[in-house]
């Protein structure tokens, strides 16, 4: 696997991880870990985490 390959896939993954955080933050879905129910802020930090990582990812595929 190339770089380039690399890191386009990496960056989709988390492109698509932080698509399913902002759903989750839109439609207001439950996320349930065991007996401990997610709050909110969790899905909106993993957003901007994972939303950074993909387009970090997409920005060195590039170059």
């Amino acid at each position: 696997m190339t770089r380039h390959t690399y890191h386009q896939f990496t960056a989709a993954i988390f492109a698509i991880i932080a698509l399913l955080h902002l759903f989750r933050v839109f439609y207001g879905w439950p996320a349930v870990v065991g007996a401990w129910t997610t709050p909110m802020w969790v899905s909106w930090a993993a957003l901007l985490i994972s939303g950074y990582l993909a387009w970090a990812g997409f920005r060195l595929s590039r170059a």
